[in-house]
């Protein structure tokens, strides 16, 4: 899947996107992530388990093992890397699974690794086969096997590398081989925030952005933020931006509104090309059961894009049914549009 299929052609500013866009990465943005677990908000469970690993690991004076963690974009998958990297005090290296194209590709960054250094790979799942195939002997054995001309000529040497710590992070672990899931010590699953966490998250970022915003308005904001950090951070810029030029600069329930509203936000946190799916089960399907690629071709939007970014938010808040004779819209669906079942 490119990254030119992964932003929504209905969502033209991209509040909703599975990949990182210029707003998360601009210098104020990247400010708003914490560096330490004590400013992480949520994933409880997954925190402690981290903590407790890292606290043990530093007691026998040893890397972590390596960690794997699957969750929808945006929940936080890369601070937690950031954040073990920092509490580790070890150098952290950044990849994706589509940019090691080749076996050299990985094996240069893995020598260049120092002792106990955080070596973070976004979609992993994404990863070439052949070159996942150099992971196995670098995660288990710390060494690379390089092997030397062609047929009877043919030589193998063993490279070692300085033992490291692996962190894999994937929106699809159903794509992950036995093999590669296999060698990861510790799995964590992150989950969608609640309203509460989310709105300390935009408590937070809006005094580190010298913004003042009310209890109502980050209320209103977390209802929208479809349960994910990152959205709830792309949100609050927008909203900024609305009441730094339409009001007082002052983030209000009534400034959520108008600027949400401008951006086809619904009060659920609904896109248009969300709106538009279910409308389409709805309209074209009869509610439903239909198969995905039914709805892709209708909608004239890529299956990955609908099945990694739409539908986890739909199931999870109940307005989208997957059953095994293909996806249904509930009656709560029928509801939020004001359609008629």
């Amino acid at each position: 899947m490119s990254d030119d299929i992964l932003s929504y052609s209905s969502d033209k500013k991209g509040i909703v996107t599975p990949v990182k866009t210029v707003d998360d990465t601009c210098v104020e943005m990247v400010s708003l992530r914490p560096t330490c677990f004590e400013d992480y908000v949520g994933q409880n469970d997954t925190v402690e388990t981290l903590k407790i690993a890292i606290q043990a690991a530093k007691m026998r004076n040893e890397s972590i093992e390596h960690i794997l963690l699957h969750g929808p974009p945006g929940l936080g998958k890369t601070t937690i890397s950031h954040i073990i990297a920092n509490e580790m005090g070890k150098d952290l290296t950044v990849t994706s699974g589509p940019a090691l194209e080749k076996g050299g590709d990985l094996i240069g960054m893995l020598t260049n690794l120092g002792e106990g250094d955080i070596f973070f790979i976004d979609e992993i799942h994404r990863i070439p086969k052949i070159v996942e195939e150099f992971l196995y002997p670098a995660m288990e054995d710390f060494a690379v096997d390089f092997i030397f001309d062609k047929g009877i000529h043919a030589r193998s040497h063993r490279y070692r590398l300085k033992p490291f710590v692996l962190i894999g992070a994937t929106t699809r672990v159903g794509l992950l081989s036995s093999p590669l899931r296999d060698r990861f010590g510790i799995f964590r699953t992150l989950d969608f925030y609640n309203e509460t966490e989310l709105i300390i998250i935009i408590k937070r970022s809006a005094s580190i952005l010298g913004t003042v915003i009310s209890d109502a308005g980050a209320m209103e904001l977390a209802k929208r933020s479809r349960g994910t950090p990152r959205i709830a951070n792309r949100l609050l810029k927008r909203v900024r931006d609305y009441s730094q030029v339409r009001s007082d600069g002052r983030i209000t329930q009534e400034n959520v509104d108008a600027a949400l509203a401008l951006e086809g936000i619904d009060r659920l946190g609904l896109t248009s090309l969300d709106r538009n799916y279910l409308k389409t089960i709805i309209d074209f399907y009869k509610g439903g059961p239909v198969g995905i690629e039914a709805i892709s071709a209708t909608l004239q939007e890529e299956t990955d894009t609908l099945v990694d970014v739409v539908e986890p938010f739909l199931l999870k808040i109940g307005v989208l049914l997957r059953t095994s004779s293909g996806r249904k819209a509930s009656e709560k669906a029928y509801r939020h549009l004001r359609l008629k079942p």
